[in-house]
């Protein structure tokens, strides 16, 4: 029976090392924020959003609540850009199959930080405009405004959920040392 310290597995180059070093930050930067992400959404907004405008008064921002999501998800984002760029640039030269797992989560990241100022920014100046007063919208205008928030949340963690996906799949691929020793 051979043993784990018997077992000689071949050596890895430097470049695929480095990449799982960045895969392993990607994983966990990835699973931290969709973990964060899906208690923002089921516990933050489903607070928020229960019965607007009145609950409009949990929102997480303004002078009254300790921190802005954005404090939390910010310098996640920078941790999650070191994993997922430190990958594919590593991983460059790696097998097509692996570079194509490579690839999904840096689509993923484009796609979140397009669609976050681009269409979440918006309606929280929208929300917290209502919540303070300062914007004066209908009842069922506000309910919609909720609705829309939270329709387009759930797209943002079916993103998130995508790029942990296929972060995992990456750091799953088994990897072999090729014969040249580029990779």
């Amino acid at each position: 029976m051979i043993n784990a310290s018997q077992y000689s597995a071949p050596e890895m180059s430097w470049r695929l090392r480095l990449m799982r070093i960045f895969l392993w930050i990607s994983v966990l930067g990835w699973g931290i924020g969709l973990g964060a992400k899906l208690f923002d959404l089921l516990v933050v907004a489903g607070a928020w959003s229960a019965a607007p405008p009145a609950s409009f008064a949990l929102l997480p921002y303004g002078p009254h609540f300790p921190m802005n999501p954005g404090d939390f998800f910010q310098p996640l984002s920078g941790a999650m850009v070191l994993g997922i760029l430190g990958a594919l640039i590593s991983g460059w030269k790696a097998p097509l199959r692996l570079r194509l797992w490579l690839w999904l989560p840096v689509i993923m990241f484009l796609i979140i930080w397009a669609v976050t100022p681009t269409v979440f920014w918006p309606m929280i100046h929208e929300l917290y405009g209502a919540a303070t007063g300062k914007m004066v919208r209908s009842d069922a205008e506000l309910i919609a405004l909720a609705r829309r928030w939270i329709i387009c949340d759930w797209f943002r963690v079916g993103l998130i959920a995508v790029g942990f996906l296929a972060s995992v799949r990456a750091i799953s691929l088994p990897i072999t040392a090729q014969k040249s020793s580029t990779v």
